[in-house]
């Protein structure tokens, strides 16, 4: 399915959407200190979050007012309540890119859509597809370098397995993946680059337009083709709403999985008493995940839309404006976390994280990336034996005020 429909690349071939990261996302490595000090200074404040972390702002979002959130209570209160807090504001950066994508829509559209593209995504579902899509992938990336005793493992692995996923998730062919794999990451951009991000959205948009038009006529057993017959009070999903889905999925599904595994790994990497105690009993590896999630999770600050005037955290706040909502600042308020700068996967806190969000909103795909993880680390635990920091190359670093990811990891092992 799907062989003749052929994937564009950039018009400059040459154009590298991977060294645009740190330009869109930061490169600080430590915006947690900073972070603390704006949240000690009150949980909600007057101000742009990019601006306040000492970057530039997004130009896609730069003419509005914003408020940045940093309290656990206030950003649970925010993404709890979307009546008040509205997905809006998503329209002015991710809606260039993906189109009418439900992370823009608000009720009664959003939970109308949601619920059949949840039905994709649901624990059962993903299980299965641990066997069928995750391992294989995750094996094909790591017989390249298992036998020779040391790896990248962020460029040689985490970087590509959750986009290979997809792809093969998707059943599309795999001579088009290197440059699908740039156009999803490109269509990130908008903050920073609006011609590449929207060149990236275009392509995408074209060529799964194609895509959906075929597996209508001959459906098979993938998503695409599931997507495309679904049905919403009978009659079939509009097709800009399959589109934006699937230009969001092949970002949100294979970035931030990248992202969260390759923190993931640091962190244990970092502390060889816990990456041995996972290695010896592997029901860790869950509490491992969680705790990296909250640590240093792939979002930091998650955008909302004032739809009345409201008082948050003693805070006027009028309609109209923009939310920063920092998951980041609330996944280590010392308030809800003991000791929260730690990684520490024997924590005991009984307050969950906003690694993937929380409320009407929570993200779709948080059972495919917990599989996704949890294959990735056993793998590697079984495979690499006496797995360590390489001594001789430069600490890794994890880097960014938005998304988080170290860019390299370079490990030796028996």
């Amino acid at each position: 399915m799907g062989n003749h429909i052929r994937l564009q690349d950039f018009d400059d071939p040459a154009f590298n959407p991977f060294f645009e990261d740190s330009l869109a996302y930061g490169a600080d490595v430590d915006p947690y200190r900073r972070i603390a000090e704006l949240r000690e200074q009150g949980s909600v404040q007057k101000g742009d979050y990019r601006v306040l972390m000492g970057t530039p702002a997004d130009l896609t979002m730069s003419d509005v007012e914003h408020y940045c959130v940093f309290g656990y209570a206030e950003v649970a209160q925010v993404l709890g309540d979307p009546a008040t807090f509205s997905n809006r504001s998503y329209e002015r950066n991710i809606g260039i890119s993906f189109g009418r994508s439900i992370s823009t829509m608000d009720a009664p559209e959003h939970p109308r859509y949601r619920r059949i593209f949840q039905k994709a995504f649901l624990p059962n579902t993903v299980a299965a597809w641990g066997e069928t899509l995750v391992d294989p992938v995750v094996n094909d990336l790591m017989e390249k370098f298992v036998d020779r005793g040391h790896a990248d493992l962020v460029q040689e692995f985490t970087l590509h397995y959750p986009f290979n996923i997809i792809y093969r998730q998707l059943a599309l062919p795999p001579e088009d993946v290197k440059v699908f794999h740039k156009l999803a990451i490109a269509q990130t951009l908008v903050s920073v680059d609006i011609e590449h991000g929207v060149e990236a959205s275009t392509k995408l948009g074209k060529y799964f337009a194609q895509l959906v038009a075929q597996r209508r006529e001959s459906p098979g057993d993938d998503l695409v083709s599931m997507l495309a017959t679904a049905e919403v009070d009978g009659e079939r999903l509009p097709e800009e709403v399959v589109i934006s889905f699937l230009r969001q999925l092949v970002n949100a599904g294979g970035d931030t999985t990248y992202r969260a595994t390759s923190v993931l790994l640091l962190g244990l990497l970092r502390h060889p008493e816990q990456l041995d105690a996972v290695r010896a009993d592997r029901t860790l590896v869950p509490r491992a995940i969680e705790e990296a999630l909250r640590w240093d999770g792939p979002v930091l600050m998650q955008s909302r839309m004032a739809a009345r005037d409201v008082t948050l955290g003693g805070v006027d706040i009028p309609a109209g404006a923009f939310l920063d909502v920092v998951a980041g600042g609330a996944n280590r308020d010392p308030d809800r976390f003991a000791d929260p700068d730690r990684f520490d996967i024997f924590r005991t806190s009984t307050h969950r994280h906003f690694a993937f969000a929380y409320g009407p909103h929570v993200c779709i795909g948080q059972h495919l990336a917990r599989v996704e993880m949890t294959r990735a680390l056993n793998a590697i635990l079984d495979r690499l034996p006496d797995l360590r920091l390489d001594p001789a190359a430069p600490a890794p670093l994890i880097n960014g005020i938005m998304m988080r990811v170290p860019h390299s990891i370079p490990v030796v092992f028996d």
